[in-house]
Order: structure tokens, then sequence, then C-alpha cells
């Protein structure tokens, strides 16, 4: 299975980063500055510089493994700051505005948490030059230990040690017109995804006197205020307060606050302060606003090179694998990579792309129990959605759930086959009827998603574990034929990760209820660590306690044969009337004769516990009692 995998390739057609025909106007145009005429910005992670009257735009860096981002032009327009990876680390350079060798100015320690992708953003940002064009303000973790938290350091033009401003914390930063004053941010968190968050880190403009020590919020709002640019009397600044992220402008000495755009489809990003006009990114164009007149402008910018982060490449998928699942029979295993549903055979045979989408994402496939079928995720009609497809990719998919609205997680067959257990961002456990296709709503959780779940062999009943508001998680067990929930454990101890066991008789989880403190020897604090168990309950009238004290005895052999031939009859009547006794639960936890540690749980099958812990895999055999 291996050697096939790794021979797959797909022809991948990516989102174009902007034209693949000449004189197509570009887009997915990022972080731009603006002086006179002349603008500078990224696209596909290299700086480009444009005129305003032509458009026509030039290429200024050539890093292939690195990104070059967020430029800002000298008070004159002789110079462009940046942030750049061409060494490796993030830090700061500039360079000739027309182009010209990169002058790295900051040397600063490498941060695990530093990629333009993450949510905390890169490190070293360039924010501004200072009025006099001799230093350059950037952004900096490089002596925090929190990722959240940044502070403000300017550099000489001429490099050198860097200074810090006097501040807690400091981000998006723009000097008044006298230059004694800044207008700025203090929280970090411009790359978070967190839209219309109204909490305690939304962000506010305020303003600061270095001479005084004085500051001032001037925003005071419970949306996020960010990038300031001052002009006159008006700070000009960018906030979601109408849900869709516009520029507004505050005036020092009226004091009213006022909106300047009206875009309603895509939010305004990454704002910069010109010498005479600033310059913005939305949907993915450049626009420019006038302080004096509000007056908006689109920019039309045309890249003419040859395209080639637009073309189609053929791609290893097996480089980029992203979830896996095994068909019932252990034949084929399904792998989603890419963004499509491959199948592949264990020995001998071809791979398949099953969906063969490169418009969608497909992921996180599940194999139906009688392997005839493939669900997965995908969001071809816009949003993610769960459909089915037989495991030959011949069929067209079928569209099982509508309307979801949100992100979906982990998708699991009912072992039936009939229905498909899911939940999502919106903190809903479901199930969807896969002829129906009508959804059931198990459970609304208001503290937290419900992310750990798993279905009774009969097909009758949902094991999960939910958030309570003591932020533990409690086991839950929620009957399809009652659409009832009865609880297993109670809030005392966190519980999750619940899972049947495959004859439907015990229900395994974990649990941190195991109290063994560690002292310190220098600060006298006791600490808890490892302790956490698995731990099983009996859920049916078969199900015995399997630690209980044996006792053997001696018997006659006849009646011993005819003994075990009734209880072997008795047994199979009760399986075939699986009942599960949802009385007084709690009150019947086992616990696995097991060290106190971090565990997860895989599967219990034919009295064998099957987890892991400090990254190895494990059984605990139930007839021998041991690992």
């Amino acid at each position: 299975m291996t050697r096939t995998l790794l021979t797959l390739t797909l022809l991948c057609t990516p989102f174009l980063y902007g034209f693949s025909q000449p004189q197509q106007e570009a887009r997915l145009l990022r972080f731009p500055a603006i002086h006179n005429e002349q603008v500078v910005f990224v696209y596909a992670g290299d700086l480009y510089t444009a005129n305003v009257t032509d458009g026509v735009a030039r290429k200024l860096t050539n890093d292939k493994e690195g990104f070059e981002m967020f430029p800002r032009f000298s008070p004159d327009g002789k110079t462009i700051a940046f942030t750049a990876q061409y060494d490796g680390n993030t830090e700061v350079y500039t360079m000739p505005a027309n182009g010209g060798v990169p002058k790295r100015l900051t040397f600063t320690a490498t941060l695990s948490r530093d990629d333009i992708s993450d949510r905390m953003g890169p490190n070293n940002i360039v924010m501004t030059w200072t009025p006099d064009g001799e230093n350059i303000l950037y952004r900096s973790r490089k002596q925090t230990f929190n990722s959240f938290i940044g502070h403000l350091f300017k550099v000489s033009k001429d490099g050198g040690i860097s200074e810090e401003i006097p501040l807690i914390t400091g981000s998006w930063v723009s000097f008044s017109p006298d230059g004694k004053q800044m207008a700025m941010n203090r929280v970090f968190r411009e790359f978070r995804t967190w839209k219309y968050y109204a909490g305690g880190m939304a962000d506010d403009i305020w303003i600061f006197n270095p001479e005084t020590g004085d500051i001032e919020n001037v925003t005071n709002h419970s949306a996020q205020d960010i990038f300031p640019m001052w002009y006159g009397d008006n700070i000009f600044f960018c906030s979601d307060r109408d849900r869709i992220m516009n520029i507004f402008c505050y005036n020092t000495k009226t004091k009213e606050t006022r909106k300047i755009t009206n875009f309603d489809t895509y939010d305004v990003k990454f704002p910069s302060a010109g010498n005479n006009v600033m310059i913005f990114e939305n949907g993915g164009y450049l626009y420019t606003l006038d302080p004096k007149t509000e007056k908006v402008e689109k920019l039309s910018i045309y890249i003419n090179d040859d395209g080639a982060v637009g073309r189609d490449k053929m791609k290893d998928a097996s480089k980029n694998i992203s979830g896996a699942a095994l068909s019932p029979d252990g034949n084929r295993a399904v792998f989603t990579a890419r963004g499509d549903v491959f199948t592949v055979p264990a020995k001998s045979g071809v791979t398949r792309n099953i969906t063969q989408s490169s418009g969608a994402h497909d992921r996180d496939a599940a194999w139906s129990p009688d392997g005839k079928t493939i669900a997965y995720l995908s969001d071809m009609d816009g949003e993610f959605e769960i459909y089915i497809q037989a495991q030959d990719g011949l069929t067209p998919p079928t569209k099982i759930t509508s309307n979801t609205g949100t992100y979906i997680f982990n998708i699991q067959w009912s072992p039936d086959g009939k229905k498909i257990l899911y939940s999502d961002k919106m903190m809903r456990l479901q199930y969807v009827d896969v002829e129906s296709k009508k959804v059931t709503l198990i459970e609304r959780n208001p503290h937290w998603e419900i992310r750990s779940y798993d279905w009774s062999p009969d097909s009758k009943w949902v094991a999960y574990s939910r958030q309570e508001a003591n932020s533990f998680n409690t086991v839950q067990l929620y009957s399809i034929d009652e659409k009832k929930t009865y609880p297993v454990t109670d809030r005392w101890y966190s519980s999750s990760s619940p899972v049947f066991s495959n004859d439907g008789d015990y229900l395994f989880f974990v649990s941190a209820r195991d109290f063994n403190p560690t002292y310190s020897s220098t600060e006298w604090n006791h600490v808890y660590n490892n302790m956490s168990k698995i731990y099983f309950v009996p859920l049916t009238s078969t199900a015995v306690n399997p630690f209980a004290h044996k006792n053997d005895e001696v018997t006659e052999v006849n009646k011993d044969k005819k003994d075990k031939e009734d209880k072997k009859d008795k047994k199979d009547k009760e399986k075939s009337e699986y009942k599960i006794i949802t009385e007084n639960l709690s009150d019947k936890i086992l616990v696995l004769p097991i060290n106190a540690g971090n565990y997860h749980i895989y599967a219990c099958l034919d009295n064998k516990v099957y987890y892991n812990t400090n990254n190895a895999l494990k059984m605990f055999d139930f007839n021998e009692e041991k690992n």
C-alpha cells in the first residue's frame, strides 16, 4: 500500500493568485503601501511595485524560499522597509524603492510560531517609519512568554541594536502630524479568525504620548478597532462594528467617530497610510482613500509574468494526506489528500480518485460498514456538507445534509449503515438518516464543541462527552429510540473519549480522577500531573465485573458441561434482547489496573482494550488481567 500511495499523483488546479492570460487584472494583492504615485504590495510572497496611473507591476524581490511582506515607504519615498525571510528567520530589511539588494537590520531568535498563515501571524512585522525617516518601528515577540503579546521596537535605518518603545504591549501604529504622539493598537490579534469577536481581546485605538507617558482609549468599543492612520485632526481606522470591516474616522477635536467606507461583501484588510493618501485591500483588490475628500478609488493592477503560480501542476498527493480509513474487509484504504478522496489497494491494484474535484475541498472520508459507500465532507456547493459516493467512484456523489451553515467535524457511520453521526462548530452533535436525509439533534452544548463520540454496536445508542459549566467533561448516553440522554459520569471529575466494547457490554472512557501531588523543591507548591486512567462501566445484565474475586471449585464433569451450555444459551438469548441498564451508571464505574498517565482509547475488541500512552500503542487483556 505504501508503494502504491507514494506514486500517487494528480492534476492540481489551484485557486489562481492572479491571472492566466496577459493583461488580465491581478487579484489577491496584499499588505499594500503607497507614496505619491508609487504603490508597493505583496503578490505570491514577493514584493511588487506599480504606478497608480498605468497599474503595470514590476517585481522587486525574488526569494524562492521565504516571504517578503509588510512593505512601508520611508517619508521621502526613496526606501522601502519590509519584513522578509531571506536568511531563514523573519527579520526587518530595507531596500531602495526602485529595487536593489536588501539590507538586513534585525537579528532575533527563532520563534516556534512564525508563519504568515498561523493565527498569530509572523514575527518582526514592520509597522511604520519615524517621521524623521531615521528609524523603523516594528512589532516583535522576541522577548515575550506569550504568543498573544507583542512589543514595539525601533531600529535605525542603518541597523544596530533595537530600542524598545516603553509600552507594556504594542501593535499597529501611526504618528501624529507633529510626530509627538502615536495612535496605536495594543492587542496582538489581527491574524486571528475570530470574526465579530467582542471579548476582552477586541482591540481599541489608543493615543500615546511618549513624552508624558499618557495613553488614552479613543474608541472604547466592543468591536475590533485596528490599523490607525493619523491625518491632520483625524485618525482613520478599521472596525467591524457593523459586521463587515470598514474604515471609520475619529476626530481628535470633536471626539466624534464616523463611518467612511461602506463595503458590504469583503472586509477592508491591512490598510496603510501614505504621505497624502491611504491604501488598503478589499476582496483581493487594492483601493485608495483620500483623507481630505474621503473619495475611494479602486486600482487596476496588472502583472505581466508567466503566471507560474497559477499553472496546472502534477502533484504527489501522498505528501499531503489529511485523513485515512480502512475498508471493512481491509482490502483497500481511503485517503483524503489535497482536497480529493482516493482509495488505495492493500497489496495490488489501482489507486482511484473517486471525487476528482479540483474546485472543492473534500476531507474526512469514512467507509460504510458494508463497504459499498464512502462518506466525506465537501464544500463543492460553497459550504461544507456530508456527501456519500459509491466506493468505486463510478456514480456522482449524493448530498446528505444541507444548510449546515458551519464547520463539520468527525463523521461516523452507525454500525447498521443507516445513519451518520457528526458534530460542528455550532457545538451541536447530530446524526443524519442516510435514506431520508433527516437530521436529528442530540445536543447543542452551550459551553464548547462536542468532539468525542461513539456508536453502540446495535446502532441504538450514542456515547459522547460534553463540557459542563465547570469546564470539566462528562460522559453521556443518548438513546436513539427514546430521544433521551442519560448521564454516565458526574461533574466531580473530567471524563472524555467514550468507546463501546464490540459486544456492547461495556463503555470505556478516560477520566482524570487520580490525585498524586508532586511538590516543588524551590517554590513549595504542589501540582497534579498524570491524573488520568482508563475507566469503564458495565451496561447490560450480562456484563460482569471482570476483576471480581474468583474461587475455583471442583464440579462434576457432566454437570460442568451442562452448566456451560445453559449459560451460553442464556447469554445468546439475552444478547438477542440487548438492553442497556441506565440506572445508577456512575455507581458502577470500574478502572483498569494501570498506572495514571495520559491515555487515548482506540477500541475494545474481544476482551482486549487497545490504547495509546506516551506515544506507545498498548493492549490490556481482560482474560490475562494484564498489559
